[in-house]
């Protein structure tokens, strides 16, 4: 969707008050930001979709070694450990087999949105 805003020339709107004489006092609204007129899209989650088979369940470090397929375009077929949060580390067993995604972060990989698979 397209926003257009028109904007008026400052003399037009004040050439009225000085031809007149007029003593009084304009104000001015300003237009919205275009930024305030632009919708954001929802956002879809981001990272690489991962599947694999949880190797061990490392609470005491909240990360999972899985054992996962090849990331087309990002890395090959590994076992690597895997940051998660508190809900994933509580829901996931040794030998499940989990889909997810692989996200890099500042503290290294994350497996986000982890599903078992049934």
């Amino acid at each position: 969707m397209k926003t257009f805003t028109l904007f008026l020339p400052l003399a037009a709107v004040l050439m009225p008050a000085f031809v007149h004489g007029c003593d009084c006092h304009l104000s001015v609204e300003t237009a919205p930001s275009a930024a305030s007129s632009v919708s954001v899209e929802e956002t879809k989650p981001t990272g690489h979709p991962l599947k694999g088979v949880i190797i061990d369940v490392l609470p005491d470090q909240s990360a999972l070694l899985v054992k996962h397929e090849e990331i087309p375009s990002v890395m090959k077929a590994m076992t690597m450990l895997l940051k998660v949060d508190a809900d994933a580390l509580a829901s996931v067993k040794k030998g499940d087999a989990v889909t997810g995604l692989l996200v890099s972060k500042t503290d290294g990989w994350w497996l986000d949105a982890v599903k078992v698979i049934k």
